[in-house]
């Protein structure tokens, strides 16, 4: 278990940083954008080039949401049904999502190789095949962020513990520690 902490530990800080660069990054876009246009002068690839920034951020966003199991859930629903069925439901939804997100990997591939040539409109020096990598690349990502966090989901939800409450309580306990230490 310590070993997937480390892990995901590792996984999360690298994703953190991807994430601050692309939105550092779209950021700037967007206000060069805007500076070009304001002196008249429009340029004709930022807004393709945002588009494709703002769907890194989200799929690599997903796999950081899903490593820290933060996405939209029904914790308080789930914990509401009793031992066992409550561990089938957890196995159910797992093999569901993990299922969803190896067909989208799968045929995010396959895409790949139809648009194998393809060159954005604006830019016509980047492959499509570049921009839209993400799509395989986001579903492995998302479905081993979900591997990494799986353990200690199972084991807070047969506790019948919300995770989310869990690492509220962890954080709180650390400051406090800190905090006596200071």
């Amino acid at each position: 278990m310590a070993l997937l902490t480390s892990i995901s530990r590792r996984l999360e800080s690298i994703l953190e940083w991807v994430l601050i660069v692309l939105m550092i990054l779209l950021t700037l876009n967007v206000i060069v954008a805007v500076s070009f246009r304001i002196v008249g002068d429009s340029l004709s690839w930022y807004d393709e080039v945002a588009a494709v920034q703002l769907s890194w951020i989200t799929y690599y966003g997903a796999g950081l949401a899903a490593l820290k199991r933060r996405h939209i859930g029904f914790d308080s629903v789930l914990l509401a049904i009793p031992m066992p069925f409550r561990m089938v439901c957890v196995a159910l939804a797992e093999i569901i999502v993990l299922g969803f997100f190896y067909v989208l990997a799968t045929t995010g591939w396959e895409v790949l190789q139809v648009l194998e040539g393809d060159m954005l409109v604006s830019l016509t020096w980047v492959p499509v095949q570049f921009t839209q990598s993400v799509i395989p690349i986001g579903g492995v990502l998302f479905i081993t962020c979900e591997l990494l966090s799986l353990p200690r989901y199972w084991q807070m939800t047969a506790k019948g513990k919300s995770l989310e409450y869990a690492d509220i309580e962890e954080e709180v306990e650390t400051e406090m520690k800190k905090a006596g230490n200071a």
